[in-house]
């Protein structure tokens, strides 16, 4: 396979992705629409980085004419372009619908109905498609918990419980196996968006690759979206003067995964036959607390901001998830490369080559208060 449509290939992954398949002699054409939340109003960074190395169609995936237009001639799919803001898909729900889920459906129904070249599909999944990550009763065994009820939020008592004896849980690694019950209309559309993809290669023959990512950050990340992105959203405010207001506890974790590592595992599921049919966790296989990440970028930019725990917090947010990554590790061979701390400091040192971006974070936290989802 040699040319390659990545959809949303623009984007903060995606232009990394494009640059290191160009660099392995593929051909790469990218299916972007600019999206003004991720690039703003002007040529973006990101775009300037796939000039040159790929054949560039500005279009949408909600545009039936754009995806035959980008569809044609490629051997390979990878099917990146997604609304991506957790708390903003709970209000923009028509959006993310389309975007997300009709998006993908047009691909399919061009795959289903017409003559084309694609050999193999590769498709964006989302650990948010667990919701809670998994946890352990000492009592009853493994657990899987629903939303956190906002009566215990209320108490500071912000780790989920058993539903059963009502204890404590313990976090574990959440593996592939795990249940899939997504607390946010974002996490349903990429559960339907990966069902959908994965049925339908199956039904065409089309080998098919859903890699489930972690909360993927590093350089290129965009530093003017305050919908999604912890460490974006942290270093504009920083770098403005501005304080942090941290939710819960502070103890609240992700699994980051450095966007070079997500690169290397997504080359693997084209490349290895190993990937097809399969569905892959891809993250660092660590949990790494809210907090740290805060008082690790207040250190790295020698900043004197200050830095509270609010309790405050969002409805349908979980409490923790890292991945289990033995499976992509046995079938791939996928090892990431970049510890926290690591992939961290590559990250700043990007940021400071950056024009400081007006820190618009203030006004999405007003938005969630307005639609009820923040207390």
């Amino acid at each position: 396979m040699k040319n390659i449509l990545i959809t949303g290939g623009a984007g903060f992954i995606g232009s990394r992705l494009c640059e290191k398949l160009h660099e392995k002699g593929y051909n790469i054409t990218v299916l972007d629409n600019l999206s003004q939340q991720i690039h703003g109003s002007v040529e973006s960074s990101l775009f300037k980085k796939i000039k040159g190395k790929s054949t560039f169609i500005k279009g949408d995936v909600r545009n039936k004419e754009d995806w035959s237009r980008a569809i044609k001639g490629q051997d390979a799919v990878v099917h990146l372009a997604a609304e991506t803001g957790t708390g903003q898909s709970m209000y923009e729900i028509e959006k993310y619908n389309d975007v997300n889920i009709m998006g993908t459906a047009y691909l399919l129904e061009i795959l289903a109905n017409s003559t084309h070249s694609v050999k193999k599909i590769i498709v964006a999944s989302s650990r948010a498609i667990y919701g809670e990550g998994k946890y352990n009763c000492k009592v009853h065994g493994d657990k899987y918990p629903l939303q956190r009820k906002e009566k215990d939020m209320e108490k500071g008592e912000f780790n989920p419980k058993c539903d059963i004896c009502n204890l404590e849980l313990n976090l574990l690694s959440t593996d592939e196996e795990s249940k899939i019950h997504p607390s946010s209309i974002y996490g349903i559309n990429k559960q339907q968006q990966e069902q959908m993809v994965m049925l339908m290669g199956d039904s065409l023959g089309i080998p098919t690759v859903a890699f489930r990512y972690q909360n993927v950050y590093g350089p290129g990340q965009s530093l003017s979206n305050p919908y999604t992105g912890i460490l974006s959203i942290f270093s504009t405010r920083i770098l403005n003067g501005n304080n942090l207001d941290i939710y819960e506890d502070g103890l609240e974790s992700r699994d980051f995964v450095y966007v070079d590592d997500v690169v290397e595992a997504t080359i693997l599921g084209i490349e290895k036959e190993q990937a097809n049919g399969e569905v892959f966790n891809i993250g660092s296989g660590v949990a790494t607390t809210v907090k740290e990440v805060a008082e690790s970028l207040k250190k790295f930019y020698n900043s004197d901001i200050n830095i509270s725990i609010s309790g405050k917090y969002r409805l349908a947010d979980i409490r923790h998830n890292y991945a289990d990554l033995n499976k992509v590790k046995t079938l791939l061979g996928f090892t990431p490369k970049y510890n926290f701390q690591k992939g961290i400091a590559e990250f700043v040192s990007w940021v400071k080559t950056q024009e400081v971006m007006e820190d618009k974070y203030e006004k999405s936290v007003q938005e969630l208060k307005d639609k009820g989802l923040m207390k």
